[in-house]
């Protein structure tokens, strides 16, 4: 008579367990769901990829930041969250069309400037809220940035380099100065310099205001001026990583320092202008190397160099009445990413391989590990032949 091993009953999930595994389940990139929904039908599918298109602007992969920032878009304007939505949708069905990389696609790599163009399209717009005309170049400058996109790709990554949002800036850079402020059917307001002087001599600083300010310039990112819109973007970045959260604030606050060292108007402060460029460009390099000690000098020397770099192109260009965007944070990311040092290149993440901060250093860990664990094989391997 033989006997059965039987296993104990597993003890069923409490409920801080089953917590800790669905905020787990949600953090990063959200791998098994992107798997589960490849099987999936159509416009399931095209959700998703939408709503990672939408957090792809703040360098986040993630379905459920994407639906946060949509939450915090519709909260600031309705109309501005239809108009990036259709950049959005015209953005991704072109390179659908094209036949780019299906993988690309569905990361959302095709989405994120269609919807950025769409967004200042009608941040921009002197004619107001619901004014039916910017559907037309919304859906064409969102379609134009996959052109732009598709054929930037194949030059930069010989130098290993994203392409951010460089198809973005240029076709609202183009779309602005083609239209102007006069223009019939899509005038547009003016972007003031930002060292132009104020109506009234303010000389005393309102400290709760700069630090909405900070809070602010990651809101503007997506052109919301409000703190609630802006906190809830804060909490979309926080589900994928805190440490990009850390960046995001951090790069904020540097722009601040940055306006407030060359007195630039405080309406440019207090609503997050001064700090949006600032952020990104810290972000970009807390996105693209592991973190330690080095790499966080180079973000806060990328975050200094965006911020002025944000004030000196936008004094420039305000004359003729156009913004500088986001064209500082992407030249100065862009310089960085290009940097050759020795303990730097070796911290530097490919571009294929880029996820959230957190994974990247658990990644760098286990290599490290690993290379460690084959050195001591090699060392004993060899003492044991003498």
């Amino acid at each position: 008579m033989c006997v059965l091993d039987r296993k104990p009953p597993q003890q069923p999930e409490g409920l801080k367990q089953r917590v800790i595994r669905a905020l787990l389940y949600c953090t990063g990139e959200m791998q098994q769901f992107h798997i589960h929904m490849q099987d999936k039908l159509f416009p399931l599918q095209l959700a998703e990829w939408c709503l990672r298109g939408t957090s792809q602007v703040i360098l986040v992969n993630n379905p459920l930041s994407g639906a946060l920032i949509l939450g915090a878009l519709l909260l600031e304007s309705p109309w501005l969250a239809l108009l990036g939505i259709l950049g959005l949708l015209a953005s991704t069905f072109t390179a659908v069309i094209l036949g780019q990389d299906c993988e690309e696609i569905s990361s959302g790599h095709y989405g994120f400037n269609g919807m950025l163009v769409a967004l200042l399209i009608g941040a921009f717009s002197s004619a107001g809220n619901w004014y039916w005309w910017l559907l037309l170049p919304a859906c064409l400058g969102g379609a134009t940035t996959t052109f732009l996109f598709s054929g930037l790709a194949p030059i930069l990554d010989r130098w290993g380099l994203p392409v951010s949002v460089f198809p973005f800036n240029t076709i609202i850079l183009l779309y602005l100065a083609c239209t102007g402020t006069s223009h019939p059917y899509f005038p547009n307001t003016p972007a003031l310099p930002p060292g132009a002087p104020e109506s009234s001599n303010l000389t005393q600083l309102h400290v709760p205001q700069l630090l909405q300010g900070a809070v602010l310039g990651v809101g503007q990112i997506f052109a919301c001026q409000t703190l609630g819109p802006s906190l809830l973007i804060l909490v979309a970045i926080l589900i994928f990583s805190p440490i990009l959260t850390v960046y995001a604030i951090f790069g904020s606050v540097i722009g601040i320092v940055a306006g407030l060292s060359v007195s630039v108007q405080q309406g440019f402060l207090y609503s997050g202008l001064a700090g949006f460029n600032g952020a990104l460009g810290c972000m970009t390099v807390g996105a693209n190397f592991i973190f330690n000690w080095r790499t966080h000098l180079l973000s806060i020397a990328s975050a200094f160099l965006s911020s002025y770099s944000d004030i000196a192109l936008g004094n420039l260009l305000g004359f003729v009445g156009l913004p500088a965007s986001s064209w500082p944070a992407t030249l100065t990311g862009t310089l960085m990413l290009l940097l050759t040092g020795k303990n730097l290149r070796e911290y530097r993440i490919p571009i294929e391989q880029v996820t959230s901060p957190e994974m990247n250093l658990h990644s760098c860990l286990q290599w490290s590990e690993a290379n460690t664990d084959v050195a001591d094989e090699r060392t004993g391997h060899e003492s044991n032949m003498y």
